[in-house]
């Protein structure tokens, strides 16, 4: 959820009993510099001894300084960095380690990380209106109806307002009125791209625990989530909405529960919707919000500047969080300082938008005191999918260890430019993503800029890798590939590799979805999904992953079209044809599948163009259609037999005399069954001959010859016990044991099987080897 670092509306707790400020600080905001402690005579507001700073050398005067804490860089050199060229542009540290993290940016970055973690408070007037919204009668009510739809809360306001640190905390009083639960969403990325409906709605659905078919539309997924709060008393929260349409799609039929949607503007066509909107805070919740940054202490022997300040900020929240956060890297510069240096930055382009303004100035000052390496990783993470990035991801992007990955990324939640999502996770909040690429796009190269993406989605496809062999048992080759890999992408066990796919999937799909957008990645792309394939599926299965396996499929597609690779269109098309037959799309499958032997055809591949015809001969089976079928798969058979694939030629014989027996033309399909056997046998298949034959014997039961049906489900029975497959062995021995009942054939022996059976069944049976289960 949008803003949470940098929207955070406050009032203080009291900062304590407020002493009064001395004379000479109460007298304006600039002469309150003079209360700052270790400042030398005649050296400025703002500077303290060369020794206590450490000033590089009077070359590196003009470069921005590196800030630490205890220190606040000088006016000059401050001014100098913010009017220089951005590729002029570097700080200290850079003279001394090459632009590698040094000890003194580490120092920064640590203490404006302790600055993490503040609460919430004010916006109190809002809350209570918001509270009195829920209550008050209803357009349906008043009208003497049942209220027919859920209540809709609106949050309206510009990003770095505080909107949604609102709507959370509205939503954290309120969760204890709704037992069934809080939903949230985001229904807009970081850098404004709208979130499918359907995406947010399967996400809802997998909270509810609810499944929904892979490749649902938007109207099934909507209906579907409906009928899932139907009875519910839900709380659902939605932010960053851009439109009302995703709001009236994800809306609940049920009275009993309530949605709150953050916005930047009105909901029109959202019936019944109550509006809050929201403007810069109140004078003395914008000083504590500033002090909970600062503490109380340099507020209360300045608060004529700290009001100043909040003035020119106009009291939006997010301005204040990353003035705070300049501050609370600063411990010995004053509230003057801040407010002295805001005032000082040259004209913009950013100051004509006048509500836009007191963010764009203060992520100005904010921005122009950080260690240009810092400054380079922040405007990189704007690349990171969805705007979520962790250590892993800014080591990537910057191109440095994930420990200075960690530590930027600490310190830029503790300057309030990034928002902490979870353990280790941050998310770039949407009212700066534009700032930062601006920043970008000012300072970075194209060709940095795709050496960084193209670095970030390496690192995906190497740990998706470690992940996937994190799933394969102990002692085997994958294991030990594992334990040789890098320790940063390795995983101690199988439930950590799964528990890390599951809560950075939503972050993969995004970067997959992202990498193949751009057109400029292919070939990363391609290995970025079918890494995650095979993660996904070696964790979960086929049938688990299914849902994210389809969208992944259809973003091979993609690539595939754009660059004309038929053989990848069709495996994409066969893919997406198997789901969407499992899904009971049967027609839609059909189609697909029939895309894809031509796709094939064109390639001149003869294995996806016979997995191509034996797809289309299955959907016609599953649509009863046995003649058509029973002509594809006859036109599969012909492809492998002239390829002399012994076991694909087994299967596709069994597969003919099967719908040649629901047809009724059983001595087809007795000839088709002779067929299969002897290609087992020919291919060694044990499971698949003993199948053969169980077919075989139905199908000469069926056309008349019960001596020889007989004879044929003997040799079934024998066959069953050496196929190394103890269920099959059970199943055909119990078919074998009715067969002889039916037949005429000897009680005993039939007897014998079912005592077979039984103890198989019950797992007394000997272990008679691996399960080899065929196909046919």
């Amino acid at each position: 959820m949008a803003e949470q670092a940098v929207d955070t509306d406050g009032e203080p707790a009291a900062p304590g009993k407020r002493q009064p400020p001395p004379a000479a600080a109460a007298a304006s905001p600039a002469s309150s510099a003079a209360s700052v402690p270790d400042r030398q005579p005649g050296s400025g507001p703002d500077r303290q001894p060369e020794s206590v700073r450490g000033r590089p050398p009077e070359s590196a005067r003009s470069r921005a300084p590196e800030s630490g804490p205890g220190r606040a860089p000088d006016d000059e050199a401050s001014a100098s960095a913010s009017d220089a060229p951005p590729r002029q542009r570097r700080s200290a540290a850079d003279t001394q380690d090459g632009g590698v993290w040094s000890g003194a940016t580490r120092a920064v970055l640590f203490a404006a990380a302790a600055s993490v973690g503040r609460g919430f408070a004010g916006r109190r007037r809002e809350l209570l209106s918001l509270r009195a919204d829920i209550e008050r009668a209803g357009l349906d009510t008043l009208a003497g109806r049942k209220a027919a739809r859920s209540r809709v809360l609106l949050i309206a306001g510009r990003p770095g307002w505080g909107r949604t640190a609102l709507a959370e905390e509205l939503v954290r009083r309120l969760a204890d009125d709704y037992p069934d639960g809080v939903l949230s969403a985001r229904l807009t990325t970081s850098a404004g791209d709208r979130v499918p409906t359907e995406s947010t709605a399967r996400e809802l659905l997998g909270r509810l625990g609810v499944s929904a078919p892979p490749g649902a539309d938007e109207d099934d997924l909507s209906e579907a989530l409906r009928d899932a709060l139907d009875g519910k008393r839900v709380l659902l929260l939605l932010d960053d909405v851009a439109g009302a349409e995703q709001v009236d799609a994800l809306l609940p039929d049920e009275p009993g529960c309530l949605v709150v949607a953050v916005s930047r503007g009105p909901l029109t066509g959202v019936p019944d919707v109550r509006p809050c909107t929201l403007g810069g805070l109140d004078v003395s919740a914008a000083v504590g919000l500033l002090a909970q940054y600062t503490g109380p202490t340099r507020i209360t022997c300045d608060p004529v500047a700290a009001q100043s300040l909040v003035e020119e900020c106009a009291g939006q929240p997010a301005a204040l969080v990353l003035v705070g956060g300049w501050l609370a890297a600063r411990p010995q510069a004053s509230v003057a300082d801040a407010l002295a240096r805001l005032r000082e930055l040259p004209p913009d382009e950013g100051d004509l938008d006048h509500g836009a303004r007191p963010l764009t100035r203060a992520f100005r000052l904010a921005y122009a005191a950080l260690p240009s390496a810092a400054a380079r990783m922040l405007r990189l993470l704007v690349l990171a999918p969805g705007g979520s990035a962790d250590a892993q991801i800014a080591s990537a992007l910057a191109g440095c260890s994930v420990a200075d990955g960690e530590a930027a990324l600490e310190g830029f939640a503790g300057y309030g430019m990034l928002r902490p999502r979870g353990t280790g996770r941050y998310l770039v909040p949407g009212c700066l993503d534009p700032l930062l690429r601006e920043r970008l796009a000012a300072e970075e190269r194209p060709a940095e800029v795709e050496l960084a993406r193209a670095r970030m989605l390496e690192r995906a496809v190497r740990q998706l890798y470690a992940c996937k062999l994190a799933a394969e048992p102990a002692g085997s080759p994958g294991r030990k590939k594992l334990a040789g890999m890098p320790k940063p992408l390795r995983f101690s066990s199988s439930a950590e590799a799964a528990g890390w796919l599951e809560e950075r999937l939503p972050t993969l799909v995004d970067a997959a979805r992202m990498a193949v957008e751009t057109g400029q990645l292919d070939t990363l792309a391609r290995r970025l999904v079918a890494a995650l394939t095979h993660a996904l599926t070696a964790h979960r299965g086929f049938e688990g992953a299914a849902v994210e396996l389809y969208g992944l499929h259809q973003l091979v597609l993609d690539v595939a079209r754009r660059r004309d690779l038929p053989v990848e269109r069709a495996a994409a098309l066969l893919n997406l044809g198997d789901l969407d037959g499992g899904a009971g799309r049967v027609d839609k499958a059909l189609v697909r599948y029939k895309s894809a032997l031509e796709a094939a055809r064109v390639a001149g591949d003869p294995y996806t163009t016979g997995r191509a015809l034996e797809s289309i001969g299955g959907t016609y089976q599953a649509l009863e259609d046995w003649h058509r079928a029973a002509d594809w798969f006859g036109r599969a058979l012909e492809l492998r037999l002239s390829r002399r694939d012994t076991p694909a030629a087994a299967r596709l014989y069994a597969r003919l005399g099967t719908v040649h027996g629901y047809a009724g033309r059983w001595g087809e399909a007795l000839r088709d069954w002779r067929a299969a056997a002897a290609a087992c046998r020919r291919a060694g298949d044990r499971p698949g001959y003993a199948r053969a034959l169980s077919g075989t014997a139905d199908a000469q039961e069926r056309s008349g010859r019960p001596r020889e049906a007989l004879r044929t489900w003997a040799e079934t029975a024998a066959a069953a016990r050496t196929c190394g497959d103890a269920g099959l062995h059970a199943e055909l021995a119990h078919h074998a044991a009715d067969a002889m009942d039916r037949l005429g054939g000897d009680p005993a022996v039939a007897r014998s099987l079912r005592s077979t059976a039984r103890r198989i069944d019950a797992g007394e049976a000997e272990d008679t080897g691996p399960s080899h289960r065929s196909e046919a």
